[in-house]
Formats: C-alpha cells, structure tokens, sequence
C-alpha cells in the first residue's frame, strides 16, 4: 500500500506561483494514494486567491492514467480558485501522451521552467 509522501513531490515557491516538482517514481504511485498526493500538493495553495501552479515535469519520463488523474485533481482545484495550472519540461513521450489525452489543449505546455514561470507571472 504505502503512503504518499512529500518525497513524491518538491514544492518550491517562485514569486507568486508554485512550482510542483513529480519525483521520476511518480508513477508508481497507486489508485489508493491520489488523494493523499492531491492534498500534499494543493496543501499551499488551498488559502491562495487565483494560485498560479507550475507542474514540472523534467524529472519524470513516462507516466500514466494514475499522475493524469492527479494532475486533473488538481487542475479542478486550482481552476475553482480562479488560477492557472501549466506543465513544463515534459519529455518526449509525455508530451505524445498529452497530445493523444488532447490534454494539450487543456493544459498550457513549455519547454522550460523559465518559460512555464514567465507565462505565469505575465
């Protein structure tokens, strides 16, 4: 079973955005640990008005229905507080998943941290 964690996950803040940080084992999270890992992550910015939240996917190669579930959760919850949820450094074969989920258009997606923030903060 196990336990999310905050080792799952690297919160950092970046002037008014948080940045989520997946650690490459993300997928191996389980069905039963999502909600765990969304209250960790969406934790900072439950008192946030209009929270800007950067997910950054550098470290992560693959994942599946289990972390889109999670970055769905998430995406509701920011979205009902007025903000905005982009994804950033996603390799290769994330970004085909996110193309054929059309979660792409859902998403905006950026090739770097440094773009996803500048985004955000404009």
């Amino acid at each position: 079973m196990g336990k999310a964690s905050s080792d799952d996950f690297r919160l950092d803040f970046k002037g008014n955005a948080v940045v989520i940080t997946p650690a490459s084992n993300v997928e191996q999270m389980n069905w039963e640990l999502i909600e765990q890992a969304a209250e960790i992550v969406m934790a900072p910015i439950r008192n946030q008005e209009s929270p800007m939240v950067v997910v950054d996917l550098s470290e992560v190669s693959y994942f599946g229905s289990v972390f889109l579930a999670l970055l769905l959760r998430c995406h509701t919850a920011v979205k009902s507080r007025g903000g905005e949820l982009v994804l950033c450094g996603p390799s290769k074969m994330a970004r085909e998943l996110l193309k054929i989920t059309a979660l792409d258009t859902l998403w905006a997606i950026y090739g770097t941290l440094d773009e996803a923030l500048a985004a955000v903060d404009a």
